[in-house]
C-alpha cells in the first residue's frame, strides 16, 4: 500500500502530480479485494475485435457505462463471438489505466447472460454457413438405392456402432460395412473425424459414408458442431449421411450432411433398401415381365399366321414371273433413259459443230471472198504492195497466181 503523503511533492506541501494520482488510485483499486475479482452484468456496445486479437468494448446498463479489454491470451478460450448489443455476464478485475486517469476492467472469461456459451456458439455458426451457402439443398449428393459398401465413422464401442450392424444385417446383409473407429467427444475427436471422414472419402472405398454417434449433451456433441468438420462433409464427393444424437438433437454436421437421419438406427434404414421390399419388387417385375412376353408372343403369332395365309396364295412359280415381269420394266425404262441421254448428246453436238463451221475461215471464202499472201503472208493493206509483186490469192476451191500492175489508194 502506498502511503499519499510520501507522493506530496516536497516544495508544493498538499500537491501531488498528475501521474503521482493516478498511480495511487490504481494502487488502491489493485489492493480492493472486491476489485480484484468481480462480476458484472451489462451489454456490449463500442465492440472492437482488435487484429492483434485483444478484444476492446464498453459495458453498459440503462444507468452507466463502463470501459473492458479481454486480451487475446483470455479471448482465445471464448467459445462464441461477442459482439455490441449481447448482453453478458464478465468476470476480471477493475484497475485503473494511468496515463488518461480513467479505469476499466480487464476480462478474464465471458459468458452470454440468459444463454449458454456453446448454444450461442452453435448459432452463430450456424447462421454464418448458412449465409455461405453450406447447407443449400442445390450442393447435396444423392444417396445410392442400392449401395454395396457403407462406410460408418463413429466410436467403435458405443451403441450407434450396434445400431448400425444391426439394422444393416437385418435390412441388407448382402451390403459390406466398413467401420473407421473415431474419437466422437472431448480432445481430438475433431481431428479425429475430419481424419475418418478424409480417408474413406479420398479412398473412393464407399458408396455412402454415415457419421454420428448416440445422444448426449450440447458438450459432448460439440465435435460435430466443428466448421473444419462442417467444410470437409461439404466439400466431400462420397454422400454422407449424418445420425448425430436423438431425433431432437441437430448439429451444424446435420445441416451440411447429404441426409440428415434423427438417429443412427434410422441412418442405416436410410442407407440400404429392405431386402424384404427388394424381393417384393422383384416379384412384382417378374409378374410384369411373363405378362409383356405373354403379349409380345400372342402379336408375333398373329403376324406369323398373317404371312402363312399370304405365301399359301402365292406360290414360288408365281413369285419368280412377278419378279421378272419386274425386271423386264426397269430394262425397258433403262434403254428409254440411256437413247433418251445420247439423242440428248447429239443434239449438242450438232449445235457446237454448227457453231464453229460458222466461225471457219473456209465457210467465209465460199462466199466469195480470198486471201492474198505475198511471201506467204496474209495481205491486209495496199500499203504492204508494190507495182510488180507477185501475189497468190487463196479461193475456196484453190489458189491463183497474180501479178501488180498498180497500186490505187484510197484518199
Amino acid at each position: 500500500m502506498i502511503d499519499i503523503n510520501s507522493l506530496r511533492d516536497r516544495e508544493n506541501t498538499g500537491v501531488l502530480s498528475v501521474s503521482d494520482l493516478n498511480n495511487y488510485i490504481k494502487n488502491l483499486f489493485e489492493n480492493n479485494r472486491t476489485l480484484t475479482s468481480v462480476s458484472v452484468r451489462g451489454e456490449i456496445s463500442n465492440f472492437v475485435n482488435h487484429r492483434s486479437g485483444h478484444l476492446y468494448f464498453s459495458l453498459k446498463d440503462q444507468d452507466g457505462q463502463i470501459r473492458a479489454v479481454m486480451f487475446r491470451s483470455r479471448a482465445a478460450s471464448l467459445k462464441f463471438m461477442p459482439e455490441s448489443g449481447m448482453k453478458v455476464i464478465i468476470h476480471g478485475s477493475v484497475t485503473v489505466y494511468p496515463r488518461d486517469g480513467s479505469y476499466q476492467i480487464y476480462v478474464s472469461s465471458m459468458q452470454p447472460d440468459g444463454i449458454g456459451a456453446l448454444y450461442l456458439a452453435y448459432e452463430q455458426m450456424k447462421q454464418r454457413l448458412a449465409d455461405e451457402g453450406l447447407f443449400d439443398e442445390e450442393h447435396k449428393l444423392s444417396i445410392p438405392a442400392i449401395p454395396r459398401r457403407i462406410g460408418v465413422i463413429t466410436s467403435p464401442t458405443g451403441a450407434a456402432v450396434r445400431d448400425i450392424i444391426n439394422v444393416t444385417g437385418r435390412r441388407f446383409p448382402n451390403a459390406e460395412l466398413y467401420i473407421y473407429p473415431a474419437l466422437v467427444q472431448g480432445d481430438g475427436a475433431e481431428q479425429s473425424l475430419i481424419k475418418a471422414l478424409d480417408y474413406l472419402d479420398k479412398s473412393r472405398l464407399c458408396d455412402v459414408i454415415i457419421i454420428g454417434r448416440g445422444g448426449g449433451s450440447i458438450e459432448d456433441l460439440w465435435a460435430f458442431n466443428s466448421e473444419a468438420l462442417a467444410r470437409r462433409i461439404y466439400d466431400a464427393t462420397t454422400p454422407v449421411i449424418s445420425a448425430v444424437g436423438h431425433e431432437t438433437d441437430f448439429t451444424i454436421c446435420d445441416f451440411v450432411a447429404d441426409l440428415r437421419a434423427p438417429t443412427p438406427s434410422a441412418a442405416a434404414e436410410m442407407a440400404v433398401p429392405d431386402r424384404r421390399d427388394l424381393l417384393m419388387r422383384l416379384d412384382s417385375y417378374d409378374e410384369r415381365l411373363c405378362v409383356a412376353l405373354k403379349r409380345r408372343l400372342s402379336r408375333e403369332k398373329e403376324r406369323l399366321e398373317h404371312f402363312k395365309k399370304i405365301t399359301d396364295k402365292m406360290t414360288i412359280s408365281n413369285q419368280i414371273l412377278l419378279r421378272r415381269e419386274r425386271i423386264s420394266i426397269f430394262a425397258d425404262k433403262a434403254e428409254m433413259l440411256i437413247s433418251a441421254y445420247i439423242d440428248k448428246k447429239k443434239s449438242a453436238l450438232a449445235s457446237l459443230a454448227g457453231e464453229v463451221n460458222a466461225l471457219s475461215p473456209l465457210s467465209i471464202l465460199s462466199r466469195g471472198y480470198c486471201v492474198a499472201e505475198c511471201d506467204q503472208a496474209v495481205i491486209k493493206s495496199v500499203n504492204e504492195l508494190n507495182v510488180g509483186d507477185d501475189i497468190d490469192l487463196i479461193l475456196s476451191d484453190g489458189v491463183a497466181k497474180a501479178n501488180i500492175i498498180d497500186v490505187i489508194k484510197e484518199k
